[in-house]
């Protein structure tokens, strides 16, 4: 709902008078400010839940978007670096997007420029440059490609692909896709997203809109990883979610950037966020195509939440064609509980990529046959449909089972120094699936991923001195410490690439651990100071323990996180230096509560 012109300074008053009130005293204070102007009473009540949801440095937040997103600039016919910029194509919530031709090797791309909110801040600038590395690594022929970052002239702006033709959403306009052509579209988005959870980006506002079709039928997923790159193991925390826009209209300027019809019910109640976001929102997305209407429709952002939370889709609006596996893939890949969604878009890709998954064509008419094969081939036709479909529902609903198995292996390293294991810090680590192990090698110039179904070991370099591995709960990305005296925290993906600062800890390290929230516990040998918490994005640490020096406490050291998530094992030494008087004890991140479970011992692990 866009406002007058006359309305945009009131918007701005209103809704940072607002902002700085208790969220119980805002509905009082917005009924008196709006004065029964319900248009403005609505935009200001966007922008407070785009200033709660917009917190990741690629989200600009809302009070930004009011100043910023009215002053736009032409930059058509301008030249930015080595790119003659051609035409505005779209905006977004990061800036103005424009076709440009880069000069340097004769190709279109699109260049999405910077918000002042983003380019101008140092530290926004520098997580932004880190994770646009990362978002590099995708090379997949479904997925836009970002080809690098233009910093020239005071403008910074990314550089991807462009692709040319329509997007799914004006495709899904002109009514609901046929069958066999949603299908065929269906399994491209869905070998897009499965080739980004590898690398631990899932996108956050998957939806048609952010899709293209090329002429050749070929689809493109765009702004992958944009809306925010998912630290893998954080499944991302509670203040990196996309906020809601409602309906698929583009987001206008000053108001919330992203879609709430796409978004999952944990995103909508604030909760953290995995790849299963993206599950849920490709189902939404199919969904749509099959049927060509909205599966939660909604007015404004609230209404349209309020659905996803309280409503169910209408499955009768499904085409009678529509394949009974795609219409349980589609139930389960919208199931409000995460915890019966499909756990991982490749179960989904399964599915698709089945013959029964393909609608029935009509055929040629065939000579009757006789009274028992008629009565014959429906029967073993029902028979087989249901072991299919019975088959198809318990791969889709069952629980997996991990495997059993017994490993036994030597590693040999390549030079005498090319395996370290100090008595100090855990220079092994195991991913959590038990497939492979990590260790550091080269006196620390390099960590090592080995399969423990290989013989040979994959290093990542790069670092100086690495010690310390410890690996995310999804195993695709391995926190390690590198540095000497002021060693550094750091991630890298398990598959390789950059390695990602995120913070330097206050002293040699004790142990770590990465929590299914998104948070890293950590210990130094700084006695001041026990267990720390710091974002698996990056930031600044938070302390969480200190030790009791009065009760004879030393310090807190070797956390583990228990399954849980809100539980942490950990070591508390004594004054004496004694083991037999260290203890193992267990904080609750949710009250702070420590309890003592083991008196006389250390380092305990949870098996």
């Amino acid at each position: 709902m866009a406002l007058p012109p006359y309305d945009r300074q009131r918007l701005k008053e209103v809704f940072a008078g607002a902002r700085a009130l208790p969220v119980e005293r805002r509905p009082a204070y917005l009924a008196e400010a709006c004065g029964g102007n319900e248009a403005l009473r609505q935009e200001v009540e966007s922008l407070l839940a785009s200033d709660e949801f917009a917190r990741s440095f690629l989200e600009t937040p809302a009070a930004v978007q009011v100043q910023d997103a009215f002053a736009g600039t032409n930059l058509e016919g301008q030249r930015i670096g080595s790119h003659q910029i051609e035409a505005r194509i779209g905006a977004g919530g990061m800036g103005e997007v424009y076709r440009a031709l880069d000069t340097k090797l004769n190709r279109q791309v699109a260049i999405k420029f910077l918000l002042p909110a983003v380019a101008d801040d140092p530290d926004r600038l520098a997580r932004f440059s880190r994770e646009a590395q990362v978002l590099a690594s995708l090379n997949h022929p479904h997925i836009a490609q970002i080809h690098g970052l233009e910093d020239a002239s005071g403008v910074r702006a990314l550089v991807m692909e462009l692709v040319d033709g329509p997007t799914l959403a004006d495709r899904i306009a002109q009514g609901a896709i046929p069958v066999d052509e949603a299908l065929a579209m269906a399994r491209q988005i869905a070998e897009a997203l499965e080739a980004a959870h590898r690398q631990g980006i899932i996108h956050r506002d998957l939806k048609p809109a952010n899709i293209k079709i090329r002429e050749d039928g070929t689809v493109k997923v765009l702004d992958f990883g944009l809306a925010k790159a998912l630290d893998p193991t954080t499944r991302a925390s509670v203040d990196e979610k996309t906020p809601p826009t409602p309906g698929a209209r583009p987001t206008e300027a000053g108001v919330i950037l992203g879609t709430a019809a796409y978004m999952s019910p944990e995103q909508a109640r604030g909760r953290p966020v995995d790849k299963r976001a993206d599950i849920w929102a490709f189902g939404v997305v199919l969904y749509e195509m099959l049927t060509g209407r909205t599966v939660f429709p909604g007015e404004t952002a609230s209404d349209t939440i309020a659905a996803i939370l309280q409503h169910e889709p209408d499955w009768a609006a499904l085409p009678a064609n529509v394949p009974s596996s795609i219409r349980t893939l589609i139930r389960r890949c919208l199931a409000k509980e995460r915890r019966q969604r499909i756990a991982d878009i490749s179960v989904a890709l399964f599915i698709l990529e089945e013959p029964s998954s393909a609608p029935s064509l009509p055929g040629a008419i065939a000579p009757r046959p006789s009274l028992w094969r008629r009565l014959a081939i429906p029967s073993s036709t029902w028979l087989l449909g249901g072991a299919m479909v019975g088959a198809i529902v318990w791969f889709v609903t069952r629980a997996p089972a991990p495997p059993l198995r017994v490993s036994r292996f030597v590693i040999t390293p390549p030079s005498a120094a090319a395996l370290t294991v100090s008595g100090l810090f855990r220079d092994l680590a195991v991913t959590p699936d038990g497939t492979r192990l990590v260790y550091v090698g080269g006196n620390g110039a390099a960590l090592f991923v080995r399969a423990l179904d290989q013989l040979d070991a994959t290093p990542l370099t790069g670092f100086n001195s690495a010690f310390g591995p410890f690996v995310s709960p999804d195993g695709q990305w391995i926190g390690v410490f590198d540095g000497a005296s002021a060693p550094a925290l750091k991630k890298v993906a398990v598959t390789g690439g950059p390695a990602v600062a995120l913070g330097r800890p206050d002293g040699p390290t004790r142990g770590a651990s990465w929590g299914a929230d998104g948070t890293i516990i950590f210990a130094t040998t700084n006695a001041t100071t026990g267990l720390q918490r710091i974002a698996a994005a990056g930031g600044a640490p938070t302390v969480l323990t200190r030790p009791n020096l009065a009760a004879g406490e030393a310090d807190h050291i070797w956390p583990d996180v228990l399954p849980d998530g809100h539980s942490v094992l950990f070591t508390i030494t004594a004054l004496t230096g004694r083991l037999d008087q260290s203890q193992i004890a267990v904080l609750d991140l949710r009250t702070g509560t420590q309890t003592v479970l083991i008196r006389g011992g250390g380092d305990a692990r949870y098996v």
